[in-house]
């Protein structure tokens, strides 16, 4: 049984997405949590614990310029996404949906929302074995950056340990994922557990 409240399916009115408020923090850090839970026994063993995102580095990511949207069905919240702006880049940032809603379209309409936002070439960092986060990025049209290139674009847009630079990867929208804030993304119903690494 789930300790998420449940959105009711028969009743809902359509999924809203909003901004994330101060209001919002603890069910944006139990979404995060949750969804979390398949990088265990997946991503190296140095790189994950539980919780695997602590409140304190939640407060830092939106401290450090991350801004978060999330997904409400009946007023439930089911899933979070966040960009952040770092000189000419847009970084996809932390993209979790709950478990129970997973493979519902929740991911994909999250970042159909957020993609139009960004005047910047948007880029998302995640863990080289998270094969179902990139999957769910190549789905929405960005590719692998080389290797020696994802060593440069971590070091200089994240801000993360050199082990975390070893284990993750890269991927860039194509011009046909963003269109400088004015086009649209067309993309299939489904989501990714938990589609963003540390970075």
């Amino acid at each position: 049984m789930s300790r998420f409240d449940q959105p009711n399916e028969e009743t809902a009115s359509p999924p809203v997405i909003r901004p994330c408020s101060a209001h919002d923090f603890d069910a944006m850090l139990a979404v995060v949590n949750a969804a979390a839970r398949a990088y265990g026994g997946v991503i190296p063993a140095d790189c994950y614990g539980e919780p695997y995102m602590p409140a304190a580095e939640l407060r830092g990511e939106i401290a450090a310029g991350v801004r978060f949207w999330a997904s409400f069905e009946a007023d439930v919240m089911v899933g979070i996404m966040g960009i952040q702006d770092v000189d000419d880049m847009t970084l996809i940032r932390h993209a979790y949906v709950r478990p129970d809603r997973q493979r519902k379209g929740v991911g994909s309409r999250l970042l159909q929302h957020l993609l139009p936002l960004t005047m910047k070439v948007p880029l998302v960092g995640t863990w080289a074995d998270a094969w179902w986060a990139i999957s769910f990025y190549e789905r929405h049209g960005f590719s692998l950056v080389a290797p020696a290139e994802k060593d440069q674009l971590l070091r200089r847009y994240w801000t993360i340990s050199e082990r975390q630079v070893e284990t993750s990867v890269v991927l860039r929208a194509g011009p046909s994922a963003w269109a400088g804030g004015r086009g649209r993304v067309h993309v299939t119903a489904t989501s990714a557990a938990s589609c963003d690494s540390a970075p």
